[in-house]
């Protein structure tokens, strides 16, 4: 998919999720001040935080758009998988917020009001829109092999499970009267905020430090190579994510016999096959070395032996 299309996709879906959640934070917190529900407020903060990563998506998308330079030369397509290590400091930052306040009201006692019976409906609707605003989220994210948008997608549904504690926390604060467990579920919501921040941390490290979460595609790489004839021992595989694309590099051996524009010719069709049967390649890098050739330096990348 060019780049620029898929740029367009991404901004789409960060304005729906823009309006989505600003509609959302305005009744919950709205809803929440006047019930006396601090849970409902709560989550009414999460949405507020969800405008802002929406945001941020949506200018990345803009600067995931500009062709490659002197000083970026692979372009910058990386700035999806940054923008959500971005987005994870939000998500933390705005449970540990929640987290905080929450202690507090704990501490004073739990709260005094008991939360008005119409905030349930509020948390009905959210519970409705962020579900489908999450597979939509998903959906597109997915289809695009965006990370910052799989991860706000993420964050949709993880918001689901939040209003849908909200919506229990209600029900129990109103049928036993005790405006305390208002205040729990709302404590354990803000540790559902902050697990859920910290998990995309995690999971964009591997990218950012040119790591692969599916190692699957290292056989499927040394698989493709061994049918090209002429290229034996497919090793020091290196295979990087540059957002939605592979960058591989491979060396082969041929016989040290060929000329070298047939050994050239060997290493486009090992390139070639890899785009066609891989899909989603940036670029294939092919170093050839003669039959037999062994170097004590390298250290770096896998080879078939020692991966299987």
């Amino acid at each position: 998919m060019p780049e620029k299309i898929r740029a367009g996709k991404i901004i789409r879906a960060s304005w729906v999720a823009i309006f989505s959640n600003a509609a959302l934070a305005i009744l919950k917190i709205s809803v929440g001040l006047i019930a006396g529900s601090l849970a409902v407020v709560g989550d009414g903060i999460d949405s507020s935080g969800d405008i802002v990563t929406s945001i941020i998506t949506l200018v990345t998308a803009g600067i995931i758009s500009k062709p490659p330079n002197a000083k970026f030369p692979y372009g910058y397509s990386k700035a999806d998988t940054v923008a959500a290590k971005a987005l994870s400091f939000i998500i933390f930052f705005a449970g540990a917020q929640l987290g905080i306040s929450t202690i507090q009201r704990l501490m004073e006692g739990g709260g005094e009001k008991i939360p008005e019976t119409f905030a349930v409906y509020t948390i009905l609707i959210s519970i409705v829109v962020k579900l489908l605003l999450s597979v939509y989220l998903l959906k597109t994210g997915r289809k695009v092999a965006s990370p910052m948008l799989i991860a706000n997608g993420r964050n949709m549904r993880n918001d689901v499970v939040i209003s849908a504690s909200v919506l229990l926390g209600l029900f129990f604060t109103i049928y036993f009267k005790m405006p305390v467990i208002d205040s729990i579920f709302a404590l354990l919501i803000s540790i559902w905020i902050m697990k859920s921040g910290f998990d995309i941390f995690m999971e964009t490290n591997v990218e950012l430090m040119d790591g692969i979460s599916d190692q699957t595609i290292y056989n499927k790489i040394f698989d493709i190579v061994s049918q090209v004839k002429g290229a034996r021992n497919p090793h020091r595989l290196r295979v990087r994510k540059l957002a939605n694309l592979f960058v591989i590099g491979v060396d082969i051996e041929v016989d040290p016999e060929l000329k070298v524009a047939e050994a050239h010719h060997i290493a486009q069709t090992v390139e070639r096959r890899l785009k066609k049967q891989l899909g989603n390649v940036y670029d294939v890098m092919v170093h050839i070395e003669p039959f037999g050739n062994f170097e004590h330096d390298e250290k770096y990348g896998i080879s078939a032996d020692n991966f299987k």
